[in-house]
């Protein structure tokens, strides 16, 4: 169980650093972001803190509204809050300007392939979910709508509001949308843990399927 564990908590803070990691890359190459980041590109415009700042901060709001909700946080949601806004900070200090479309374009598909490994090495330690999923499944809970409705409403107004702000949106975003979801799904299947001893492997196989592609 303390090796499982282990492996879970492994898997868990090595995506998210690689998560922010890869959103740093597709801010670097210039051409779109994913919508979340779109908006907090634009607040920190606005605001004048650092991008990673503000996933921070935006990331504790977002928590604060599961409270009426009735959502519950596992240490995989409250990590995220803490740790990808740095990893991105970090990341953007290390790596030099890039202005030319052949170092740009590598970059966005750099970026793009590696948020779908992070994607799935964190879902997949089945530690709690991203803030902003979690406000997702909470509105779905209360409202009865369905999840993909809802989570297109939210990032649609996200990109609306962060482009408004001075946002990045592109080709990245695009490219973003529609590959983000068949990487994850695969990633997710990569990194799924062994199931524990007694359980089927048909239950475990089949758990990462209803997982949301999200921090």
């Amino acid at each position: 169980m303390r090796h499982r564990l282990g492996r879970r908590l492994f898997q868990l803070y090595a995506g998210l650093v690689l998560y922010g990691a890869s959103s740093a890359l597709l801010v670097k190459a210039g051409l779109g972001l994913e919508p979340w980041n779109v908006l907090h590109q634009g607040l920190a415009e606005l605001t004048g803190l650092s991008i990673g700042v503000v996933v921070t901060i935006l990331g504790a709001c977002v928590l604060l509204l599961w409270i009426p909700l009735r959502q519950r946080p596992g240490i995989g949601t409250v990590s995220n809050v803490l740790v990808i806004g740095f990893a991105m900070d970090g990341t953007l200090a290390a790596l030099p300007e890039a202005h030319s479309l052949a170092v740009r374009i590598p970059l966005l598909v750099s970026g793009v392939t590696l948020n779908g490994l992070a994607t799935g090495l964190y879902i997949a330690a089945g530690l709690g979910p991203g803030p902003r999923d979690g406000l997702m499944t909470g509105l779905h809970r209360r409202t009865g709508r369905s999840i993909r409705l809802i989570r297109t409403a939210v990032e649609v107004t996200v990109v609306a509001t962060g482009f408004a702000l001075g946002g990045t949106v592109g080709v990245g975003t695009v490219l973003y949308a529609l590959a983000i979801g068949p990487l994850a799904q695969f990633f997710l299947r990569v990194f799924a843990a062994p199931p524990a001893p007694g359980r089927s492997a048909v239950v475990a196989a089949g758990s990462p399927g209803r997982a949301i592609l999200r921090p």
